[in-house]
Formats: C-alpha cells, structure tokens, sequence
C-alpha cells in the first residue's frame, strides 16, 4: 500500500487510509505508542487520524465529491419547469434561448438567465423551432453581348464619409478596373448618378454615346426595349432608389447603359465595387477624418490617379488598372512570365558551372 514512500500526502486513497489507520493501532497494541506519536512518525497530523478513525467506524473512508451536493445557486424544479412551459408557450414566435429569457421576465413567470434557458431545454431536449430558410433568388445572367472586355461592363454604387458628411458615387470598369469616375455630394439621387456616368464616359473616350438628340425623345415617352443604338454598354448596380429610377432608366438609355441590378440583400453580387471601397479607406484611413467637402473631393481625384496608374491589383494580375485598360496587361503579365523562365534557366546555367569548378 506504499506505506514507507513517505510523508502521507495531502489526499489519499481509502486503502491507504485503511492501512495507517491499522499501522497506528498495531503500534498501540504492540508497543503502547500513542496517536500523536505514531502520528508524528507516519508525518500526518493527530486530527486527521481521528477524522479517519471515525469515519471508518461509518464505512466513509472514500473521499466524497467536494462541495454540497447541490450548489446553493441552483436552478429550483419549479424555474425548470417554467422555462419548459415558456418554450412550449412562445417558442414558435420568439425562436431562440435568448429571447426566451427576457419574456420570461417580462412574463413575470420565471427570472432566469438566457445560457441558463438554453441548458435546461438541451437537457430537456427541446429543439426551438428555426426561422423559414429565405427562398433563393434567381441570380439574373448578364446579357450575352455583354463581353468580359475593359470598356463594356461598368459597376457603381456610393459609399459615405461620416467627418465631411458626404457621399461619393464611384464607376468603374469591371474587367479593368479601372476607377473612370467620383461625384461627392451631401445626397444621394439621380442627379449624381447621371454626372458620374457622364464623366465616366468621358473619361473612356465614349463621348459620342452621350445622344442629345436620342436623351430628348426618351425624356418625352417611355424608355425603348428594342431601339437597335442601345445598348452598348452594362451597369452593374444594387437596388437603390437612385439607380431605380425613371430619370436613371432615361439618361441610360439615351447614354446606350443597359442596366442589370443585383439581388437585394446580395452585396456578392456587386462584389467588385463592394471590394473597391473596402480596399480605398482601408489603405486610406485618413478619408474618413476629412472634414471639408473640397478637400475630399481633391483627395479622392488624387487616389484616383494613383489607384489606376501606381497601385499593382490583384485581381487582375498584379498590374495597375491603367495597364489592363488599355491593353497593356496582358504583355506585361506575358514578359514576367518570360523573365522568370528566363531567369531560372540562368542560375541553372550558373550554378552547374559552379559545380564543374569544384570537381
């Protein structure tokens, strides 16, 4: 029983117990040791002899679990019972532990905490009823004149600047991109959306679609499906009131846009321009401390410039949106390609000249 390992330690089992218990008594009978000398060379205190002594006299020598056998905070069987009429009762139109909880409370029928719901109904097994799963929408497909070509497919959308107060709508090219254009503006309408466009075009040297001539008859009826001049190019936007519009759907059509919108409550479906404002205050806090609406707007044209001509984009390829735009990105992509294959082949070169010297 390990009896002459040692000092007893703090806890042990009940054999061991047993057997000091017996090793004191034997000492007693043997030799007319006392309980505090047979304690002080087994190296356990007199008390805890006797606490031993008179629990083996019960058949209690195992140690018990620690603790009351019920915590003093525990749940009483009426709060438990409670919480399962609760779920029985509002579980249909509340659908979660949680809320469940504070309608209890406001009930006045049982006052408990919202983890504590929720273990009384695993441990019951109840299962909340879950919310109807949304009914997927349908993702519109693009047109099939719509090629993946810089300067068919435009995206826009606004974003806000809290210091200054202001808005900004953006348009850029989808395949490129490319940012062609910014309006800051203390709204958000239609008005902004037709300068945007306006200047985008503009900028991709598409100033011929803007059709004076064409934008009148729109004004004057309804918006043509068939006209054979539209559309020449695609905007990707969300569902906004300002990109909805009747005065939008005029200046599209007489600009030859035709118009796609993205499923509502479906940010992925705008993902390049959703990705394009992440990235701008990302990398460029300071936008968001502007309080002036001038100097934004500068610092915006500023970004500009540099997120199309300097800053290297991932997503196509590690060059600028200027390069992929024009034509450029495909031969630089094709010459890194060729320098790393090149550049392989000449440390190879190198290094078996190397190991020819050393033989």
């Amino acid at each position: 029983m390990g009896l002459t390992a040692g000092l007893v330690p703090p806890r042990v089992d009940a054999p061991v117990k047993a057997g000091l218990l017996e090793l004191v008594a034997h000492a007693h009978r043997e030799a007319g040791w006392s309980l505090r000398r047979s304690a002080g060379v087994l190296g356990v205190e007199h008390t805890r002899l006797l606490r031993w002594a008179a629990r083996a006299a019960e058949d209690r020598l195992a140690d018990a679990k620690p603790g009351p056998g019920t915590a003093l905070h525990a749940l009483l069987d009426w709060e438990r019972d409670a919480v399962l009429t609760l779920a029985e009762q509002w579980g249909e139109i509340d659908r979660s532990h949680r809320k469940l909880a504070h309608r209890g409370s406001r009930l006045d029928l049982v006052h408990v905490s919202e983890s504590t719901v929720w273990r009384v109904l695993v441990a019951a097994g109840v299962i909340l009823p879950a919310a109807p799963a949304r009914e997927p929408r349908v993702k519109t497909p693009w047109p099939d004149w719509a090629e993946l070509v810089p300067g068919v497919i435009y995206i826009y959308d606004f974003t806000h600047f809290r210091a200054s107060r202001r808005c900004a709508v953006a348009v850029l090219d989808v395949v490129s991109r490319y940012w062609l254009s910014t309006v800051v503006s203390a709204e958000e309408s239609s008005t902004q959306v037709r300068v945007a466009f306006t200047d985008a075009l503009l900028a991709d040297g598409k100033a011929h679609l803007l059709d004076a001539q064409l934008l009148d008859e729109l004004h004057a009826g309804v918006v043509p499906d068939n006209d054979e001049r539209i559309p020449v190019l695609l905007a990707i936007s969300d569902n906004g009131p300002q990109m909805t519009s009747k005065a939008t759907a005029v200046f599209m059509a007489g600009a030859r846009i035709a118009q796609h919108f993205g499923r509502p409550s479906t940010p992925n479906d705008q993902a390049w321009v959703e990705s394009f404002f992440g990235h701008l205050k990302g990398e460029f806090p300071h936008l968001e401390k502007i309080k002036d609406p001038g100097e934004l707007e500068r610092e915006l044209d500023h970004r500009r410039t540099h997120y199309n001509t300097v800053r290297l984009h991932e997503g196509i390829g590690y060059v600028t949106p200027d390069d992929e735009h024009h034509g450029r990105g495909t031969p630089i992509r094709a010459a890194r390609r060729a320098g790393l294959t090149a550049a392989r082949q000449q440390r190879l070169a190198a290094n078996r000249e190397l190991r020819k010297d050393h033989q």
